[in-house]
This record gives structure tokens, C-alpha cells and sequence, in this order.
């Protein structure tokens, strides 16, 4: 049987943890993990509102902490987990961090990278739709309150 202890799905299930807490302080619920090594060595989750700082996004967070953590203004050999697909601005960042892997749970059709994938170092290597229902469900959940 196949350990999956450490499976896009294991870190993902954390990013969710991530966004949980942001749902219960009122922020659009993303969250993200930044792995090394099959270690997390940092966690995010939107501020923005909290921080009236449009920049403190799930990503900005985790990967700021992850730089502390290492010491290093670059995060190679370290995975992004975030529950939505980056904006441009978080892909940009990862971009410049010359992270090596983004994954992510829904697609964002509105604010998405994916329609910049230019934008990306080409050695990045993306995975998407890790429990997208998940990812969607809580985003879906905390608009339809707000509404």
C-alpha cells in the first residue's frame, strides 16, 4: 500500500485549514502552505482586510514567512500550495522566489494567472484541481453569506 502521507492531497487539506481561518476573520477564504521537503515551513491565509493591504494576500503571506524560515530571498526546491489559483500578482511573486512547483485547488476565471502562463518561469511546474470541490465549496460558502 502507498504511503500517501505527503500527497498533493495531504498539503492541500492544510492550505484548507489555512482558509478556514480566514473565512472565520471575515477574508475571502484562500489559504496556502509553502512545502520543503516534504515539510511545511510556512502557512498563509488572506489579511487584506484585517491589514487594509490589497498586496497581503494567502500566498504574499506564506511565501514572506518561507523566506524568513529559510533565510533566503529564493524558495527553490519548495511547492506552493494555495487553494485558489494565484493572481498575477501572487504568480509573479512565485515567479521571482524561482519556486519550483505551484499547485492549486479552483480556478480563477476572473483574477487567475493562467491567462499570463508567459509570466511564469517555464521550469515552474503546475498542478491543478486538488480537491477543487473542497476549495470551491468554502469560496461558494462564503460569498453566498455575504450576499
Amino acid at each position: 500500500m502507498k504511503n500517501n502521507t505527503f500527497s498533493h492531497e495531504f498539503f492541500m487539506k492544510k492550505a484548507l485549514e489555512q482558509a478556514e481561518i480566514a473565512y472565520l476573520n471575515d477574508e475571502v477564504p484562500v489559504g496556502a502552505v509553502v512545502v520543503c521537503k516534504n515539510q511545511i515551513i510556512s502557512k498563509g491565509y488572506n489579511f487584506v482586510e484585517h491589514l487594509t493591504d490589497a498586496t497581503a494576500h494567502a500566498e504574499i503571506q506564506a511565501m514572506t514567512s518561507a523566506f524568513s524560515f529559510l533565510g533566503s530571498k529564493y524558495l527553490n526546491n519548495c511547492t506552493l500550495y494555495t487553494t485558489l489559483e494565484p493572481c498575477v500578482m501572487c504568480a509573479g511573486a512565485a515567479n521571482l522566489a524561482r519556486i519550483d512547483q505551484i499547485v492549486y485547488g479552483a480556478d480563477d476565471n476572473k483574477k487567475g494567472f493562467s491567462k499570463h502562463l508567459k509570466l511564469l518561469n517555464p521550469n515552474i511546474k503546475l498542478v491543478s484541481g486538488i480537491l477543487i470541490e473542497d476549495c470551491r465549496k468554502i469560496l461558494k460558502d462564503f460569498f453566498i453569506e455575504k450576499r
